[in-house]
């Protein structure tokens, strides 16, 4: 991962400015920057919720209830990792350190998914250098989507726009068959270099089989339907995770409105780290309730970036002393509704489907 040397400019003040008031706002409330009771109880009904749907999959009479619950299952575990999985990885779910990675942990590889991998890149690297190619894991040189000018331009780029949405329906499924187990073999399209310690590679396959015994292995054999049903459950809710995943994430870093700025070759960029947090993320109704108890503040991806020792519980009381402190120091914040995001979103494919290397 190459690290970068940031410059001093007005963001850092910004910076220091909201921190003095977000500290103001939590010593004045007495609330906790971890989760308060309300997240206490918002843990308990997504893993409540998790737990209900699979035991009501494996006893399901008929096929239909089967897809039912097995969907419904699948959509609650994906809320449980944006509400839970999340802020327990940046240590802000609960105030207990243990219990944060023990959250963190558990919902994590019972997706099938290493969470140490996860954990690690996320925190290191993707709020550290956001959208900043090799050094910002989730900026991909994939050579079906191109993300940036200094990635090779093919001719099919130019639909990629179309295409993409196809794509977009197999993150999930490809994040767990292939994603991380290329990264052990040392094959991936990450533009970062990953090494695995050898007891997390043997925990990414032990949980792997755990996975595929619950979702597969488990149904067919308890319930009366055969093979098949369980097989299309199974790549029904992949799909469906998938995009849900990509239509939240994917339209706040990769959007004609954000930048992916280039470090010189000394490693340096010309911006601050505040700045650099501001500039590449967008926000959609990042003040809706309903969006905030349901993605756990993914909608306010620029706050979380800035501030991610806070848990997204407190997320709509302290976005006005975010807006505000941009506004008085003349940093954008850029925030649109939900279709607006997506449009942008899809303006930034067919832009980069076209453009050629800088």
């Amino acid at each position: 991962m190459n690290k970068l040397k940031f410059q001093h400019d007005r963001g850092v003040e910004f910076n220091h400015a909201l921190h003095r008031r977000i500290k103001t706002y939590f010593d004045e409330s007495g609330q906790p920057r971890t989760g308060n009771n309300a997240m206490v109880a918002k843990i308990a009904l997504y893993f409540t919720l998790d737990i209900l749907f699979y035991f009501l999959m494996i006893q399901a009479t008929n096929v239909t209830l089967f897809y039912v619950y097995y969907l419904l299952m699948g959509f609650f575990v994906l809320l449980t990792a944006f509400n839970v999985s999340h802020d327990a990885a940046h240590g802000v779910a609960v105030k207990s350190k243990r219990w944060n990675d023990w959250l963190f942990k558990l919902s994590f590889n019972l997706q099938g998914n290493n969470a140490y991998v996860w954990g690690k890149y996320h925190n290191e690297s993707h709020h550290a250098y956001t959208n900043v190619e090799g050094s910002d894991i989730d900026v991909l040189n994939n050579p079906l989507i191109r993300m940036t000018h200094s990635q090779q331009h093919r001719w099919y780029h130019r639909y990629q726009y179309l295409y993409a949405p196809v794509l977009y329906l197999f993150y999930s499924l490809n994040w767990f068959l292939f994603r991380e187990t290329l990264m052990v073999l040392g094959i991936s399209s990450r533009t970062i270099h990953i090494k695995l310690p050898a007891l997390e590679v043997a925990k990414l396959f032990f949980f792997k089989l755990v996975y595929i015994g619950f979702m597969i292995v488990a149904p067919i054999m308890l319930l009366p339907f055969g093979w098949a049903p369980v097989i299309i459950a199974f790549l029904l809710n992949h799909a469906m995770v998938s995009i849900i995943f990509t239509a939240v994430l994917g339209v706040s870093h990769l959007s004609d409105q954000v930048q992916h700025p280039e470090p010189n070759e000394s490693g340096e960029i010309d911006m601050s780290w505040p700045t650099l947090q501001m500039i590449t993320s967008l926000d959609y109704n990042s003040g809706s309730r309903l969006l905030n108890w349901t993605l756990g503040g993914f909608n306010a991806h620029t706050l979380h970036h800035l501030l991610p020792n806070i848990c997204h519980i407190h997320y709509l009381k302290i976005l006005p002393i975010f807006r505000q402190t941009a506004e008085e120091y003349g940093i954008e914040y850029k925030e649109v509704p939900y279709h607006k995001a997506l449009l942008s979103h899809f303006r930034f494919l067919k832009q980069m489907g076209h453009a050629t290397s800088s």
